[in-house]
């Protein structure tokens, strides 16, 4: 049996630290038989925290361990000692985590950026020790409060990746190829269907200034938004993308038809999320150094009206000519740092 090496979904338990109970003491020194209360208030109890995190890839360490704990807050003490709060429990997650109550699939909140904190479940409060209960006509006071009950939640985590440009085709495409292409990215590339079984992220980096991320998504199948050929698990990655590219495999290899794998790919992404539909894309015609591809591409022009960017990603054909593209879209009018 393989051991899983990769999770995008899991379901988790959080248990937020309860409140230390607030303390009931007498100050009772040496010539001071009757002193007055003194019992300190409990401490706070731990939340639980998500953080993104760019050193975090999945949640694969949630899904060995789905019990996520705070720590209790301790109760207060005598001499007016308040007891010490319980630490709070943050846990690393991929960029892109959403969260969402695993009963109700209420949307909780999400973590984008690196760094970005979520509470997912408050601590307690801590009890009150019963010197808060003074008064001028009640000087020793023996009530203090319990401390409250941390949050409990039962929660669904999803990790969607954060790229700004998506690959988007059929398996065996040249996706991964394309991504080692412009980015330092190594994915697994063979020449044989599903060889990416997980997604991607690479760094197009134009200059010290000019840099964008591109996802590749493992090779989607007919059907993919009803989740064939776990479709949802990978269509979800490209849900934040801005820019879409489609890599088509233009040789034609194993039979395929570039039009109609275009025309497929495109209504895919819109039965699953028509905002998808809307993006802006950009056609990748790979393969061309196929004997068949010139043939092809002639057809899907006349079939389409798409005018496709010619490239051969395994000889670098092309590449320097997506990333001008890639550039201009995302940084128009700029210039690139020349040194």
């Amino acid at each position: 049996m393989k051991q899983l090496t990769f999770a995008d979904q899991v379901r988790v338990q959080v248990f937020a630290g309860n409140g230390g109970d607030g303390a009931a003491t007498f100050r009772r020194e040496k010539y001071v038989p009757r002193g007055g209360p003194d019992g300190g208030d409990g401490g706070n109890g731990g939340s639980v925290w998500l953080r993104a995190s760019k050193d975090t890839a999945s949640l694969l360490d949630l899904h060995f361990a789905p019990l996520v704990r705070a720590a209790h807050g301790e109760r207060g003490r005598g001499k007016q000692q308040y007891g010490r709060g319980g630490e709070d429990k943050i846990v690393p997650v991929p960029l892109g985590t959403e969260v969402r109550d695993a009963e109700t699939g209420e949307w909780l909140g999400e973590v984008i950026a690196d760094g970005d904190l979520l509470k997912l479940a408050q601590g307690g409060q801590g009890g009150k020790g019963n010197m808060r209960f003074v008064s001028s006509t009640h000087q020793a006071p023996t009530e203090f409060t319990e401390g409250e009950p941390g949050e409990i939640k039962t929660l669904r985590l999803t990790m969607k990746t954060v790229a700004e440009v998506g690959l988007v085709g059929y398996p065996n495409a040249g996706k991964s190829t394309l991504l080692s292409q412009l980015s330092a990215a190594r994915p697994k590339v063979a020449a044989y269907p599903f060889t990416t079984r997980y997604p991607q992220v690479g760094t197009l980096i134009f200059d010290e200034m000019h840099t964008i991320r591109v996802a590749d998504v493992p090779g989607l199948i007919q059907d993919a938004h009803l989740g064939v050929g776990l479709g949802h698990d990978f269509l979800r990655h490209i849900e934040r993308t801005k820019y879409l590219l489609f890599v088509l495999d233009m040789g034609g290899t194993d039979g395929r038809d570039p039009t109609a794998d275009f025309r497929s790919l495109r209504k895919e992404l819109k039965l699953y999320n028509p905002d998808l539909a809307k993006r802006p894309y950009r056609v990748v015609a790979n393969k061309m150094d196929e004997p068949s591809a010139q043939k092809n591409l002639a057809a899907f022009k006349r079939r389409t009206k798409e005018k496709p960017l010619e490239m051969c990603a395994e000889l670098g054909e092309g590449v320097p000519e997506l990333k001008a593209e890639l550039f201009a879209h995302f940084f128009p009018g700029e210039k690139l740092l020349v040194y």
